[in-house]
C-alpha cells in the first residue's frame, strides 16, 4: 500500500466538549477535516487549489470508531494518511491519539470523489492535475 502521512497537534478547547468535559462525538469529524486541511498545506494540495481547478471533493463515506475519551485541555495528535488509489477517489485514514493519556482515542476514514464544479458531474477519471501531483510525491510503501 502506498500512502502519504501528516500529523496535526491540537489542544482541546472548552467549546469542543459536552457537559461532562468530554469531547462531543460530532467534533471528531471536524478533527478529521482539520487534519485533511493540514495535510493539504503540508503537501501543496489544499481544498482551495482543487476548487480553483474546477472541482468539488465531497465526502461520500465516513467511518468513525471511538476508543477512549478526550477531555478539555488535553492534547491530541491526529495522524492522517492519504492512501493511494488507482480510481478517482481520495481515501484518508485517521488516528487520533490523546497525547495526555497516551491512548488511541479514535480512528476512522473518509472517502471523497471528484465532482466537476461547472457541470456537477462525477468524474470517473482522476483530473490531470491530480495525476501530475501524485507523480511528484514520494509515496511511502508499507
Amino acid at each position: 500500500m502506498k500512502y502519504l502521512e501528516s500529523n496535526l497537534e491540537l489542544s482541546i478547547r472548552f467549546s469542543e466538549t459536552d457537559a461532562m468535559g468530554v469531547v462531543w462525538h460530532g467534533n471528531y469529524l471536524k478533527f478529521f477535516e482539520d487534519a485533511r486541511e493540514h495535510f493539504g498545506e503540508v503537501y501543496g494540495l489544499d481544498n482551495l487549489e482543487i476548487h480553483k481547478r474546477g472541482y468539488f471533493i465531497p465526502i461520500v463515506h465516513s467511518e468513525l470508531f471511538h476508543k477512549a475519551p478526550i477531555h478539555y485541555g488535553e492534547l491530541i495528535d491526529i495522524k492522517s494518511r492519504l492512501i493511494y488509489k488507482e480510481s478517482s477517489k481520495i481515501l484518508f485514514e485517521f488516528e487520533i491519539f490523546n497525547k495526555t493519556t497516551k491512548q488511541l482515542a479514535a480512528k476512522g476514514s473518509t472517502t471523497q470523489v471528484f465532482i466537476c464544479a461547472k457541470t456537477r458531474e462525477l468524474q470517473l477519471l482522476k483530473p490531470d492535475f491530480i495525476v501530475e501531483w501524485e507523480n511528484k510525491q514520494n509515496w511511502i510503501h508499507e
